[in-house]
């Protein structure tokens, strides 16, 4: 990292390489920062000796992998797919046209954060198997995500109503976001009840809290979110990466209750 620096200063590259050891340069602090910032000091290291394509891989196999700069973070569906995925499914859709295939190219959109082409997917999976647990559960959750909460509900209740543990309490999850964002409170701490008495996830307890404190019910409140911090030591660190934002909104969210 320190040779592009140096060469920058020395000034003898011309324009060209002037310009491009600068771009090479603050990338790699861009990266470097980042790993420091994230608990990755082997990564670190490697970056600041071997500067520009070791700052490269962390990008692709670290960077990206975190979620970083995905607007989807923290909500987002398991699974990922490349290119090829997409274009092997589109090509069997043509062929096919199975309410399957369009849910998997759905699922695919909506983990890149494609919420508008995740709908059409999912409406087209939808528009062929009106009953398919998955179809009904993940296109309501697509739509909560785009801002269409009404018409999410209904999808998201019928499911829950059958499989309340459907994609490991996380159509739960959605099913609560979206009964708080039509304003029904009393329905959505209902069914935060529900998913914590499930499973722990501090999604569900930080909205939970959230809601508590809306209602000014302040003891609960922060008995749930200082079991959100206090937890947050103990899990691997893929978790941490992962429930990054909920542990931040924790400590934001137990800052905003009123001193006793």
């Amino acid at each position: 990292m320190l040779r592009y620096f140096f060469e920058i200063l020395n000034g003898g590259l011309g324009i060209g390489g002037f310009i491009f050891a600068l771009l090479v340069f603050a990338f790699t602090v861009w990266m470097f920062v980042h790993a420091v910032r994230n608990g990755e000091y082997v990564w670190a290291v490697i970056i600041f000796i071997f500067s520009g394509l070791s700052a490269l891989l962390y990008f692709f196999f670290v960077y990206r992998a975190s979620g970083a700069g995905n607007p989807m973070a923290g909500f987002e569906l398991p699974g990922a797919a490349d290119r090829r995925q997409i274009k092997r499914l589109q090509a069997d859709i043509h062929h096919l046209d199975k309410p399957h295939l369009h849910l998997q190219l759905a699922d695919i959109y909506f983990s890149q954060g494609k919420l508008d082409q995740a709908e059409e997917s999912y409406r087209a999976a939808y528009a062929r198997d009106l009953n398919d647990e998955d179809i009904r559960a993940h296109f309501g959750n697509c739509l909560a995500r785009r801002g269409k909460p009404q018409e999410a509900l209904p999808l998201l209740e019928a499911v829950c109503a059958q499989n309340p543990k459907h994609d490991y309490g996380y159509t739960l999850m959605t099913l609560a976001e979206t009964q708080a964002a039509t304003g029904q409170i009393d329905a959505a701490l209902a069914t935060w009840r529900q998913v914590l008495s499930l499973y722990g996830y501090p999604r569900a307890r930080v909205q939970y809290a959230d809601l508590l404190i809306q209602r000014k019910e302040y003891a609960e409140a922060r008995k749930c979110l200082e079991e959100v911090i206090n937890d947050a030591p103990y899990v691997t660190k893929f978790q941490r990466k992962r429930e990054a934002v909920w542990f931040d909104r924790a400590k934001a969210a137990l800052r905003s209750i009123p001193k006793e």
